[in-house]
């Protein structure tokens, strides 16, 4: 009974996440996002006892896959001006 409540709890958080990856417009909670969907992916082999599969989900894709999702986020955002006045600078230039 307490597998079948942890595999519930585990397949909403997969699917919410997964569905914040696409609904969400900020690429970096995207990335978040994609991070806990797959953390909660590795916990499914771990309730399979595949505790190595899951510890190459964690390895491979949250610690290189996200890692690499994320410089890449923080190297192509621009910065926007916030006020009026920054915007007329920007434009004049």
């Amino acid at each position: 009974m307490l597998d079948t409540i942890a595999f519930a709890l585990f397949a909403f958080v997969t699917l919410t996440s997964a569905l914040g990856v696409v609904l969400l417009k900020d690429p970096w909670h995207s990335a978040l996002m994609l991070g806990v969907a797959l953390l909660s992916v590795a916990v499914f082999y771990v309730m399979l006892a595949a505790e190595f599969v899951a510890m190459m989900q964690i390895l491979v894709y949250v610690g290189g896959v996200l890692i690499l999702i994320t410089f890449a986020v923080m190297l192509t955002q621009r910065e926007e001006p916030e006020t009026e006045a920054e915007t007329d600078e920007v434009t004049r230039t």
